[in-house]
């Protein structure tokens, strides 16, 4: 079967082979090639050779030649999608005393860089403007709440891409926006913004193209196991 010519329709009506690739479908083929080279199902050089296809695919049905040989391709989920963090953390979780504040009255206050974030964070911005960058963090806890408060200020809060981000909160004559983010990682962080925007704004957003390498180390080194343990047989 010519996967670039199948007629499954998308949303739009449009086949999903024709639809263009995103790296997120890059990465899924990429992964599921890793998988058969460390199952012993390709050879190291028809990989490099698979991969080099992908990183050059334009379109979802190119891609899904690489792999169309393969039991990955013909394994479908039972439902689309990824698993969704809960709205909220469970009572108890997260300690109600915050780890540290972030705080800019008539002033502006940042915290980004590898740094380290708690289980809570507090962050106000009153007359003034409050920067949280989470993108090179390190993070210990899988939960993280940042509690924010803006008076005719500003705060922005940026998280990776592979995690999951949840809001809470509201604006009276202000604007309060959380983006909904769902990881495919079921052991990702999750990053929970609870606040009031009075005259000021919050928001809370992912940072395109940022990803927390400590996900992705994880599952690299999964991958490196079995291949380590295939080649030791």
């Amino acid at each position: 079967m010519d996967l670039q010519k199948q007629t499954v329709q998308g949303h739009a009506g449009a086949p999903v082979a024709e639809l263009r690739a995103s790296d997120a479908d890059r990465d899924r083929i990429a992964d599921i090639l890793r998988e058969a080279l460390a199952e012993g199902r390709l050879t190291a050089d028809e990989h490099a050779e698979r991969v080099e296809g992908v990183l050059n695919a334009k379109t979802v049905g190119e891609l899904e030649v690489f792999i169309r040989d393969l039991p990955a391709a013909h394994a479908r989920p039972a439902a689309p999608g990824h698993p969704s963090a809960p709205p909220r953390p469970a009572p108890g979780a997260i300690p109600v005393e915050a780890d540290s504040n972030v705080v800019a009255v008539f002033s502006s206050a940042r915290r980004r860089g590898r740094w380290r974030p708690g289980r809570r964070l507090h962050a106000y911005a009153v007359f003034g403007s409050v920067e949280i960058d989470l993108t090179e963090a390190i993070f210990e806890y899988q939960q993280v709440v940042i509690k924010t408060f803006s008076v005719f200020g500003d705060v922005q809060i940026r998280v990776p891409e592979n995690v999951s981000l949840r809001g809470t909160g509201g604006g009276v004559l202000g604007n309060f926006e959380a983006d909904t983010l769902d990881s495919g990682d079921p052991d990702a962080p999750v990053v929970y913004v609870d606040g009031w925007a009075v005259l000021g704004n919050v928001e809370a957003r992912p940072k395109r193209g940022k990803f927390v390498e400590d996900i992705l180390d994880r599952v690299h080194a999964k991958v490196d196991r079995k291949l380590r343990k295939h080649l030791d047989r």
